[in-house]
Protein backbone atom coordinates (compact mmCIF):
# COMPACT_ATOMS: atom_id res chain seq x y z
CA UNK A 1 0.00 0.00 0.00
CA UNK A 2 0.93 3.79 0.03
CA UNK A 3 2.62 4.77 3.05
CA UNK A 4 0.20 8.37 3.91
CA UNK A 5 3.33 10.22 4.34
CA UNK A 6 4.38 9.97 0.63
CA UNK A 7 4.93 13.37 -0.50
CA UNK A 8 1.71 12.34 -3.94
CA UNK A 9 -0.22 10.08 -1.16
CA UNK A 10 -3.06 12.27 -2.01
CA UNK A 11 -2.71 12.30 -5.88
CA UNK A 12 -2.01 15.77 -6.25
CA UNK A 13 0.91 17.02 -7.94
CA UNK A 14 1.80 12.90 -9.02
CA UNK A 15 1.10 9.35 -8.29
CA UNK A 16 0.17 8.20 -4.55
CA UNK A 17 3.63 5.63 -5.20
CA UNK A 18 6.33 8.38 -5.94
CA UNK A 19 8.48 9.49 -3.67
CA UNK A 20 10.96 11.93 -5.66
CA UNK A 21 11.68 12.48 -9.10
CA UNK A 22 13.66 13.74 -12.02
CA UNK A 23 16.17 11.47 -12.33
CA UNK A 24 16.85 10.09 -16.21
CA UNK A 25 17.90 6.20 -15.72
CA UNK A 26 19.20 5.76 -12.21
CA UNK A 27 21.54 2.61 -12.28
CA UNK A 28 22.02 1.60 -9.12
CA UNK A 29 21.42 3.41 -5.75
CA UNK A 30 22.74 2.37 -2.79
CA UNK A 31 21.96 3.35 1.10
CA UNK A 32 24.76 4.18 3.52
CA UNK A 33 24.37 1.20 5.56
CA UNK A 34 25.41 3.57 9.14
CA UNK A 35 23.48 6.77 8.14
CA UNK A 36 20.84 5.46 6.35
CA UNK A 37 21.64 8.08 3.28
CA UNK A 38 21.30 7.68 -0.39
CA UNK A 39 22.94 8.08 -3.22
CA UNK A 40 22.15 7.52 -6.95
CA UNK A 41 24.19 6.92 -9.72
CA UNK A 42 21.64 8.39 -12.43
CA UNK A 43 22.96 8.26 -16.17
CA UNK A 44 22.73 11.04 -18.48
CA UNK A 45 21.72 11.48 -21.77
CA UNK A 46 24.57 12.83 -24.11
CA UNK A 47 27.10 14.67 -21.87
CA UNK A 48 26.81 14.42 -18.29
CA UNK A 49 26.65 11.08 -15.63
CA UNK A 50 25.64 11.95 -11.79
CA UNK A 51 25.80 10.51 -7.90
CA UNK A 52 22.70 12.49 -6.35
CA UNK A 53 22.20 12.43 -2.38
CA UNK A 54 19.29 12.21 -0.30
CA UNK A 55 19.95 12.48 3.11
CA UNK A 56 18.34 10.46 5.49
CA UNK A 57 15.21 11.69 6.88
CA UNK A 58 14.56 13.87 3.95
CA UNK A 59 11.20 14.66 3.03
CA UNK A 60 9.87 13.34 -0.23
CA UNK A 61 9.00 15.25 -3.19
CA UNK A 62 12.34 16.43 -4.24
CA UNK A 63 13.01 17.40 -8.18
CA UNK A 64 16.13 15.81 -8.79
CA UNK A 65 15.67 17.86 -12.47
CA UNK A 66 15.70 15.46 -15.56
CA UNK A 67 14.76 16.70 -18.27
CA UNK A 68 15.12 20.32 -17.57
CA UNK A 69 18.85 19.88 -16.29
CA UNK A 70 21.59 17.06 -17.00
CA UNK A 71 24.00 16.76 -14.02
CA UNK A 72 24.28 20.35 -13.38
CA UNK A 73 23.62 22.15 -16.82
CA UNK A 74 20.80 23.41 -18.49
CA UNK A 75 19.52 20.41 -20.98
CA UNK A 76 15.83 21.59 -21.71
CA UNK A 77 17.14 24.65 -23.04
CA UNK A 78 20.45 24.45 -23.40
CA UNK A 79 21.08 27.96 -21.43
CA UNK A 80 19.14 29.70 -19.02
CA UNK A 81 16.83 27.11 -17.96
CA UNK A 82 14.68 27.69 -14.74
CA UNK A 83 16.48 25.46 -11.83
CA UNK A 84 13.94 27.20 -8.94
CA UNK A 85 13.37 23.92 -6.43
CA UNK A 86 15.67 21.44 -8.37
CA UNK A 87 18.56 19.13 -6.58
CA UNK A 88 21.59 19.22 -8.49
CA UNK A 89 24.01 16.36 -7.79
CA UNK A 90 26.55 15.89 -5.51
CA UNK A 91 28.79 15.23 -8.44
CA UNK A 92 29.18 14.27 -12.30
CA UNK A 93 31.15 12.95 -14.79
CA UNK A 94 31.76 14.48 -18.03
CA UNK A 95 31.46 12.15 -21.52
CA UNK A 96 34.22 10.82 -22.27
CA UNK A 97 35.67 10.26 -19.41
CA UNK A 98 32.45 8.03 -18.70
CA UNK A 99 29.67 7.08 -20.42
CA UNK A 100 27.31 5.38 -18.75
CA UNK A 101 27.67 5.82 -14.57
CA UNK A 102 27.34 2.71 -12.39
CA UNK A 103 26.06 3.36 -8.82
CA UNK A 104 27.86 1.75 -5.95
CA UNK A 105 27.94 1.66 -1.65
CA UNK A 106 29.53 3.67 0.88
CA UNK A 107 32.28 1.41 2.30
CA UNK A 108 31.46 0.51 6.14
CA UNK A 109 33.76 -3.06 6.39
CA UNK A 110 36.30 -3.27 8.80
CA UNK A 111 39.71 -4.44 6.85
CA UNK A 112 40.25 -1.20 5.45
CA UNK A 113 40.05 1.77 7.59
CA UNK A 114 41.17 4.50 5.30
CA UNK A 115 38.46 4.20 2.91
CA UNK A 116 35.20 4.29 5.65
CA UNK A 117 32.64 6.28 4.69
CA UNK A 118 34.14 6.78 0.85
CA UNK A 119 30.89 6.08 -1.37
CA UNK A 120 32.45 4.47 -4.34
CA UNK A 121 30.95 4.49 -7.94
CA UNK A 122 32.30 3.39 -11.78
CA UNK A 123 31.15 4.10 -15.10
CA UNK A 124 30.32 1.37 -17.55
CA UNK A 125 31.96 2.43 -20.56
CA UNK A 126 35.86 3.50 -18.87
CA UNK A 127 36.08 1.18 -15.81
CA UNK A 128 37.44 4.35 -13.77
CA UNK A 129 36.29 3.90 -10.33
CA UNK A 130 35.99 7.09 -8.39
CA UNK A 131 35.57 7.63 -4.62
CA UNK A 132 33.00 10.60 -3.11
CA UNK A 133 33.91 11.96 0.16
CA UNK A 134 33.50 15.30 2.24
CA UNK A 135 36.62 17.54 2.96
CA UNK A 136 37.24 18.94 5.95
CA UNK A 137 34.53 21.79 5.31
CA UNK A 138 31.63 19.36 4.38
CA UNK A 139 32.27 19.87 0.24
CA UNK A 140 32.04 16.99 -1.73
CA UNK A 141 35.27 15.71 -2.65
CA UNK A 142 35.47 12.91 -6.06
CA UNK A 143 39.00 11.21 -6.23
CA UNK A 144 39.63 8.67 -9.36
CA UNK A 145 41.10 5.75 -7.56
CA UNK A 146 41.33 3.27 -10.02
CA UNK A 147 42.21 4.37 -13.61
CA UNK A 148 40.58 2.45 -16.59
CA UNK A 149 41.84 -0.94 -17.12
CA UNK A 150 43.97 -1.98 -19.63
CA UNK A 151 42.21 -5.30 -19.96
CA UNK A 152 38.88 -3.38 -18.98
CA UNK A 153 35.42 -5.55 -20.16
CA UNK A 154 32.36 -3.85 -18.42
CA UNK A 155 31.66 -3.42 -14.70
CA UNK A 156 28.48 -3.90 -14.02
CA UNK A 157 27.54 -3.15 -10.53
CA UNK A 158 28.63 -3.79 -7.28
CA UNK A 159 27.76 -5.83 -4.31
CA UNK A 160 28.24 -5.46 -0.37
CA UNK A 161 28.81 -8.34 1.90
CA UNK A 162 27.17 -8.13 5.37
CA UNK A 163 30.54 -7.37 7.11
CA UNK A 164 30.41 -4.09 4.90
CA UNK A 165 33.32 -5.37 2.41
CA UNK A 166 33.04 -3.52 -1.34
CA UNK A 167 32.91 -6.18 -4.72
CA UNK A 168 32.44 -4.87 -8.45
CA UNK A 169 31.09 -7.37 -10.91
CA UNK A 170 32.42 -7.15 -14.63
CA UNK A 171 29.66 -8.18 -16.66
CA UNK A 172 31.65 -9.26 -20.05
CA UNK A 173 34.27 -11.92 -17.68
CA UNK A 174 32.10 -13.05 -15.04
CA UNK A 175 35.01 -12.02 -12.65
CA UNK A 176 33.80 -10.25 -9.00
CA UNK A 177 36.65 -7.88 -7.81
CA UNK A 178 36.88 -7.20 -4.15
CA UNK A 179 37.33 -3.24 -3.66
CA UNK A 180 40.39 -3.06 -1.27
CA UNK A 181 42.77 0.09 -0.24
CA UNK A 182 46.34 0.46 -1.60
CA UNK A 183 48.71 -1.42 0.24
Amino acid sequence: SIPPDNPFANGQGGKPEIWDYGFRNPWRFGFDSQTHDLYVGDVGQDTWEEVDFIAAGTKGGLNFGWSIMEGSHCYRPSANCDQSGLVLPVTEIEHPAGCAIIGGYVYRGTKYSAIDGAYFFTDYCSGTVWALTHDPAGAWVQTQVIPSPASYAGYSSFGEDLAGELYITDLSSGVVYHLTEKP
